[in-house]
């Protein structure tokens, strides 16, 4: 679905909107000129590209009517700090490093960009299952350095694929799987149950789900897990043979028992797209013949990337002029 804006409608003055996500106007520059076209003042990351500590956007976001951010650190301080904010943009979909219920205190709107990604985030867990299943990182080092060692894996089709967070990557990973014969069983707050009879889709307690999955698939949002949600104990209940894939957020995974628990043959390996600090300096992942790292790249594909632009520009833009965005969160 194309969001693109085709106002013209300006403002008297330009409404001073700072770029805050490292990743909104790379690929598509024209997006950076929709809001200049549509009178805004377009503030670029003064940070290196990287995202905004809470103390740097102290010094800059009280002068600013809007925000298109990634993982900046909208603290209930720096929120409080800025008088002329009417808006913070997610340019994505995870709202852990924004505090809400500051926002919403001001009357400060709040939105989101959901269904842009999803396919691109589904499309690389097939991915990193596909690689692990069938050794592709091992197989392709060996026969780079000359060797023609047979690599033995495992098939899908038959195998259980236990997802935690069944909401739109979580089915779109579930169809996927389908195709690959899989058996599904997930684990939601919020169970979709006409999608779970339509998909052949078994709901779960996390306990079952760990215990009985060949593969565990974190798609939970973030924000709304209180703690670690896979540490020492899950990581115990759960196959020695078992994959464990995480393209959602690092702080679900405990890093340093996961690497134990692989090291120590009690699993059998780890697709990760997602840490808790990036990128993962020192992480003792790092080391492990038996995973599939990525550098957060789950949303990063050409197709995603436009349709996030497209309905951040929306969201921003409506949200100015006092209108709805297309999705709101807070």
């Amino acid at each position: 679905m194309n969001h693109l804006v085709t106002t013209t409608t300006q403002p008297a003055e330009p409404w001073r909107v700072l770029i805050g996500s490292r990743s909104f106007g790379q690929v598509f520059p024209e997006h950076l000129a929709q809001l200049a076209a549509a009178g805004c003042e377009v503030v670029p990351n003064g940070v290196g590209g990287r995202a905004y500590r809470a103390a740097e956007l102290l010094a800059v976001l009280p002068e600013m009517d809007a925000i298109i951010t990634g993982t900046d650190e909208l603290t209930a301080t720096v929120i409080a700090a800025a008088p002329r904010l009417k808006t913070i943009v997610k340019h994505g979909v995870g709202l852990e490093t924004i505090d809400l219920a500051a926002a919403r205190a001001r009357g400060i709107i709040v939105s989101a960009t959901p269904g842009s990604i999803h396919d691109s985030v589904a499309d690389l867990t097939l991915a990193l299952i596909l690689a692990l299943a069938r050794k592709i990182v091992p197989a392709h080092l060996e026969t780079c350095a000359g060797g023609w060692k047979p690599f033995f894996g495992m098939e899908l089709a038959e195998k259980t694929l236990g997802i935690v967070g069944l909401g739109r990557i979580g089915k779109a990973v579930c169809r996927r799987a389908r195709g690959f014969g899989m058996q599904i069983i997930a684990h939601d707050p919020f169970p979709d149950h006409a999608f779970a009879a339509a998909h052949q889709v078994r709901f779960v307690e996390l306990d079952e789900l760990l215990g009985t999955a060949d593969v565990v698939s974190l798609h939970a949002p973030a924000e709304q897990i209180e703690h670690v949600l896979i540490g020492p104990a899950e990581l115990a209940r759960m196959k020695s043979t078992a994959l464990l894939i995480n393209t959602a957020r690092g702080q679900l995974v405990d890093e340093p028992a996961l690497a134990a628990a692989l090291a120590g043959g009690r699993l059998g390996g780890a697709g990760i797209d997602a840490f808790a600090h990036e990128p993962p300096t020192g992480n003792p992942l790092l080391t492990l013949p038996n995973v599939v790292l990525t550098p957060h790249i789950g949303g990063r594909t050409l197709d995603g990337q436009r349709r996030m632009g497209e309905m951040a520009i929306q969201n921003c833009l409506r949200a100015l002029r006092g209108e709805e965005p297309l999705y709101r969160v807070a």
